[in-house]
This record gives structure tokens, sequence and C-alpha cells, in this order.
């Protein structure tokens, strides 16, 4: 599959349209000089000058993502898993560039849920001494990567390559946050089930573990980009420059390993507490078990003795009633010394 390539005719009308409104780019030129939000006209031209350029594109904005063809000439299919904000996370290679998705994730604050978190999809287009990124809304990593290039020019100028890298990295370092919040919400549930016996825990841990498979959900897809990005060779990739993203992968690596241990615990968490229930249900069967056994002589012999005849033993006695209590109560004793010699109770 070959992209289209932009035509010197294409390029001058799309440099003739009005600018995208808030599209953001920044180029560093050969005398380090930081030159941000270029026109489309400037844009056509510095996609070919070879200085390092990055270009920030909002796909909520229709005149922002028309540049993605008009300008880069990116193909169709790839500029509409851009615009998807339920595009798989994937890694793509085409003659010209390199089509990127990954997946962020982040906490959302706003909620009560604790265990509420939101996700989103960055996009990145590489070619050769450019870097395109695309997401709807604001998105962390890229936030941060346009602090880093504002304050120091130099992290662009390292190349379109390294720019991937380090905001790939910082997608990935984005789930830190989040397990150390699943370590926590872990402990908490661990007390709660086998310190109290919490009863609403259940619903707790249940909606943990679905956290936990949410995030590895998540987390999956991006350990075998990183794997092709680290592994294969590419044309718009040296071999120095996988390194880095074989740090990347490790950290994936690392990520996934505590998910799955996170998913064992949440799943012995769940054992304890189901045990703690037949526990707590077995002892309640057995004060019902000793109440009914003491109950027995009290149901049988009130029941023999109050039956209508004239002539029943000790009816007449001034000391009956005691007499018979007393058994009642002596039988009753028996009979639990009885089941616990045989270990029933």
């Amino acid at each position: 599959m070959s992209a289209p390539t932009l035509t010197p005719d294409r390029a001058d009308d799309a440099a003739a349209r009005p600018a995208a409104r808030g599209l953001r780019s920044w180029m560093l030129k050969a005398d380090g000089q930081l030159v941000t939000d270029l026109a489309p006209r400037d844009l056509a031209a510095a996609r070919t000058s070879g200085a390092p350029l990055w270009v920030d594109v909002d796909v909520t904005d229709r005149h922002q993502v028309a540049c993605l063809e008009n300008i880069f000439g990116f193909h169709p299919l790839s500029v509409e898993d851009a615009l998807n904000p339920q595009s798989r996370v994937k890694l793509e290679e085409f003659p010209h560039y390199l089509f990127v998705i990954v997946r962020g994730v982040t906490y959302v604050e706003a909620t009560e849920d604790p265990y509420d978190i939101e996700t989103y999809n960055i996009c990145f287009f590489l070619g050769h001494g450019f870097l395109v990124t695309t997401h709807a809304g604001k998105a962390a990593p890229i936030e941060e990567m346009v602090s880093r290039v504002t304050r120091n020019p130099d992290v662009l100028g390292r190349g379109a390559d390294r720019t991937l890298h380090a905001m790939m990295d910082m997608a990935v370092d984005a789930y830190f946050p989040v397990m150390d919040r699943v370590d926590e919400l872990l402990d908490g549930l661990e007390d709660r089930v086998v310190a109290k016996f919490d009863e609403r825990a259940l619903a707790d841990i249940l909606a943990l573990k679905r956290l936990v498979l949410s995030l590895r959900r998540h987390l999956a897809p991006q350990r075998e980009v990183l794997s092709v990005l680290t592994n294969r060779p590419c044309a718009l990739l040296t071999p120095d420059m996988q390194v880095y993203f074989r740090d990347v992968y490790d950290h994936v690596l690392r990520i996934n390993d505590n998910l799955d241990t996170y998913r064992d615990l949440l799943s012995s968490t769940l054992d304890s507490y189901l045990s703690q229930v037949s526990i707590r249900l077995g002892r309640i069967t057995t004060g019902l078990s000793v109440v009914a056994t003491l109950s027995v002589p009290f149901v049988v012999i009130s029941g023999m003795w109050g039956m209508n005849f004239e002539q029943i033993p000790l009816s007449h006695t001034p000391h009956g009633f005691w007499y018979m209590l007393a058994l009642q109560l002596g039988l009753g004793a028996a009979l639990v010394a009885l089941l616990k010699w045989r270990r029933w109770l």
C-alpha cells in the first residue's frame, strides 16, 4: 500500500487556504531559533526542509484535520484511524511515514468513583525529519512535551524520532500513578476483608478487578507495538534509536507484570471474602444447631405431659414442675455433650 504524495499544485492550494485555527507547530532552524505556529504555506516548505518539525493537531477541529491530507499527504485510512477515538492501538508502516497509535490513561478525579479512569488515543505520524501528533482535546504527554520544547528547543533538535520516543515514554509512564492507586485500594480491601470483614467490600473487589482487567486490556496491544518498534528493522528508526524504545518496552513489561500480580491478589482477596462468609455461616449454623438440640427435650417432654389424660406421672406431685424442668435441662445438656464428643458441633 503506497501513501499518496503531495504534488506541488496540491501544496500551493493548501498554502492558499486560511491557516488552520489553533494548529500548533514547532520548527528548529539550523541557527537554533525555534519557530512556532507556522502558516500552511510554511508547513508545506518545512516538511521537506530537513529541519526538525513537530505539528500537533486537535482532531476535534476540522480545520486542523485538513492539513493531514492536504499538506502532509497521509493515507486516508491513517487519517480515518486518527479521527476515530475508538481506534485500536496499532503500528503501520507506509513508504513515507510510520503511523502509531498509543493509548494513555488517567484517573478521573471529578467523580466520586475511585475506580473511574479515562483513556485517550494519541496518534503519531513519523516521517523523515518531521512528527505529526493527533489527539482529541488535551493530552498530558503532549502538553508536557510542549513545555519541554518551549523551555529547551534543543529537545526538538534531537530529531523527530526522539520526540516520538519521549511522548510514548510519558504515555506509558502515566500508568504508574494509576498502578500506585490500585495498590493502595488493594491494601485497603485486604484490611477490610481479613481484619474487619466489611460486607460491602465485595462490590469494591469486583470493581477493582474490572479496573485491573481494563488496564491490562489497554496495555497489552502497546506491548506488541513497542516490541515491533524495538526489534523490527525500520527505515525511519535506526538501531541506535530502537534502544530507546526498548526502555519503554521494559516499562510496559513491568506494568503488565504488576497487573498480573494485582489480578492474582484480587482473586485471593475474593477467595478470602468467600471463605469468611462460609466461616460466619458455619458459626451461625452451629449456634442454631445448639439451640435446636436444647429445645428437643422441652418439646418432647412438654408435649407428652401436656396431653389431656387424668393419670399422668408427677401430675399431682407438689414439685413435679421443677422435676420435669431439671429433666429437660439435663437431657438437653447430655445431647449437646454427645454431639461435641462426636465432633458434630
